[in-house]
């Protein structure tokens, strides 16, 4: 698993920023006033108090876990309100030039390089070499590819680390499947569908159930408020990735003439009545609706995104569970394409957020020092598995939850993290396995439901890195910029269009348009910057 950003004018900025940035700055006077003079001559696990600004949470570090790593470490932290919108925070505290003491961004939003360009952070790169082995040992080669174009590491990553946890898939019912005379397919996740074999699926439903409780059959819906994830589940099928490497010059993905060719095919399926009529203008929460109301044979995305959807069409009117009744995750393969060879897996990584320590921060020794805590095993198993002796315990040598832990969590998630405090902290999470080989993810990866284990078995080999293509973009600000965006609405606007084409010479038609009209805004000066900022980063990355 972006969000929309928000504009923010500079002179706003700056005359909102005493009243909305009120404890983000004080909190380096209280953290040195608490750890005396610097840390100097105190041990590692003296109380000192760091102010923290995490984009995506605000709650008082005070639940078990957190007591926890204040026990291990001496380490209070003081989490810095979000007041609404975090994106306008961050924004407001680089305008006032006023900083907590740790800050949490999106690695992948252009305000980390706005903070690394304004000197907000500060290098990581000697204190990681004197006082981070275990930083050093869990993050490995993704420091490396993490660095700045000056060569210098400003953040440590959460979420890092590539594990073949499956993404995007073509999502079928399974009862509909078997009904359709596919039972054996239908239990064995490792045998893909071709799409043809999808599309004839598809006719065959509607053929046998052009109602269903009364209400017309939908062959797929789809969520096009999120179109770039509907393209990308399709981009798989068709093994597309970010861009067109044509070869050896990467080029907008719409130039490839696989792309045409899922358009086409996409169109296909729309034409003949098997997609619903109204996708184009389905939110996230009507399309999730269409899918529980049980006349829905198919869509796409990830196997995740319909945890509610299912939780209501596995439930019968008696109150019994039907699991078959819900929708799994499944390999379609379109022609030319070996099924190893698909795409719908795409994930980085390095990670989601990026996490920094500010030029305010009075005791940077002692800040990357609780950092290395919390990258270690030990760290590690504390934020995820919460506190041992409660939570979990060794059994035989490996971590293991106790009591009905993990059956909490599927059944009352917030409330469990809420509770328990595990899962609370993302911070420098790797997304693998500890040295015994449970998963450090106790919440999501310890007791798979059958759901995550079909999904992983159907779309494991489908899973790829993304992260040398990332923010290849034109920066902020620039002229490009505008094209980007420009560029953006022609695709989104276009590309329905197509989809929806009465015929297939229609939709052709519609295409070669699309990328004329994207030719003569500028298309060209977006992949001359593409090409440039990834040659750069191959280099960075020797």
């Amino acid at each position: 698993m972006k969000k929309a950003k928000k504009p923010i004018l500079l002179g706003l900025a700056l005359g909102m920023a005493g009243t909305l940035l009120a404890g983000c700055g004080g909190g380096n006077n209280a953290a040195a006033t608490t750890n005396g003079n610097a840390n100097a001559g105190n041990s590692d696990t003296a109380p000192i108090t760091f102010k923290f600004f995490d984009k995506n949470f605000d709650q008082p570090f005070t639940n078990p876990v957190a007591q926890e790593i204040t026990k291990k470490t001496g380490v209070t932290i003081e989490m810095v309100p979000t007041t609404g919108n975090a994106e306008e925070k961050l924004n407001l505290m680089l305008a006032s030039n006023d900083f907590p003491d740790i800050v949490l961004i999106s690695r992948t939003d252009d305000l980390i390089n706005k903070y690394i360009a304004a000197e907000a952070l500060i290098p990581l790169d000697d204190l990681i070499e004197k006082y981070g082995p275990n930083i050093k040992k869990m993050y490995g080669d993704t420091i490396n590819k993490s660095r700045s174009a000056d060569g210098k590491t400003y953040y440590l990553n959460n979420w890092y680390s590539l594990e073949k946890e499956p993404v995007a898939g073509i999502q079928m019912r399974k009862d509909l499947l078997i009904e359709l005379g596919e039972a054996e397919r239908a239990n064995n996740p490792a045998a893909p569908f071709t799409s043809e074999e999808y599309y004839t699926l598809l006719k065959k439903f509607k053929e046998k159930y052009p109602t269903i409780d009364g209400k017309a059959s939908l062959g797929a819906t789809w969520d096009y408020s999120n179109y770039i994830s509907l393209l990308s589940t399709f981009k798989g099928m068709f093994g597309m990735k970010t861009y067109y490497d044509d070869q050896g010059t990467l080029k907008q993905d719409v130039r490839d003439p696989q792309y045409k060719a899922m358009l086409a095919y996409m169109n296909k399926l729309y034409r003949e009545g098997l997609v619903d009529p109204e996708f184009v203008v389905n939110k996230k929460e009507t399309w999730k609706q269409k899918v529980s109301n049980g006349n829905v044979f198919s869509t796409e995305g990830s196997y995740w995104e319909l945890d509610t959807p299912n939780s209501i069409l596995r439930k019968n009117s008696d109150g019994t569970d039907q699991e078959d009744r819900q929708l799994f995750a499944y390999k379609v393969v379109a022609p030319g394409v070996d099924a190893d060879k698909t795409t719908y897996g795409g994930r980085s990584s390095l990670g989601w957020d990026a996490i920094g320590i500010t030029k305010s921060n009075p005791d940077p020794v002692r800040t990357i020092k609780f950092f290395d805590y919390l990258a270690s095993e030990e760290g590690q198993y504390l934020l995820m598995w919460g506190v041992e002796g409660k939570d979990w315990e060794l059994k035989d040598g490996k971590h293991t939850p106790i009591g009905d832990i993990v059956e909490k969590f599927q059944s009352e998630w917030d409330k469990t993290v809420e509770a328990t405090g595990i899962r609370r902290y993302t911070w420098f999470i790797n997304n693998g396995s500890g040295s015994d080989g449970t998963p450090f993810d106790m919440a999501s990866k310890y007791r798979r439901d059958v759901r995550n284990l079909h999904a992983s078995e159907a779309l494991a080999d489908s899973v790829w890195d993304t992260s040398e293509y990332e923010n290849l973009g034109p920066d902020a600000g620039t002229p490009e910029a505008l094209i980007a965006q420009k560029y953006e609405d022609i695709k989104k606007s276009a590309i329905a269009k197509i989809i929806m084409a009465k015929t297939e010479s229609e939709a052709l038609s519609l295409y070669d348009n699309m990328i004329q009209e994207m030719d003569a805004i500028g298309m060209a000066k977006l992949e001359t910057i593409v090409n440039e900022k990834y040659k750069a980063r191959m280099e960075l990355w020797k």
